[in-house]
């Protein structure tokens, strides 16, 4: 194995653990900016807020398993080349 396979294997690490953050921040920022075109509110903690929730519980729900993928990744790591 090479440092080449050991970055994008990083490089598929990386995105298998955020992706499920990334689309749920897309779908929230997506879902309130439709409500704050729809109702004409534009203070930033009506868009800031529910972003800031959907993360806390995105991060509490897959939490433990974003650490345990990245502590796999991390100890692969750490026996490149032996």
């Amino acid at each position: 194995m090479d440092v080449d396979n050991l970055f994008h294997e990083g490089l598929k690490v990386l995105g298998t653990v955020a992706a499920p953050l990334l689309i749920v921040l897309l779908l929230v920022g997506l879902l309130t900016g439709i409500l704050q075109a729809a109702t004409q509110i534009n203070d930033p903690a009506v868009g800031f807020l529910p972003r800031l929730a959907a993360t806390a519980a995105v991060c509490y729900a897959l939490g433990g398993w974003m650490v345990h993928t990245f502590a796999e990744f991390f100890a692969h790591a750490l026996t490149f080349g032996r």
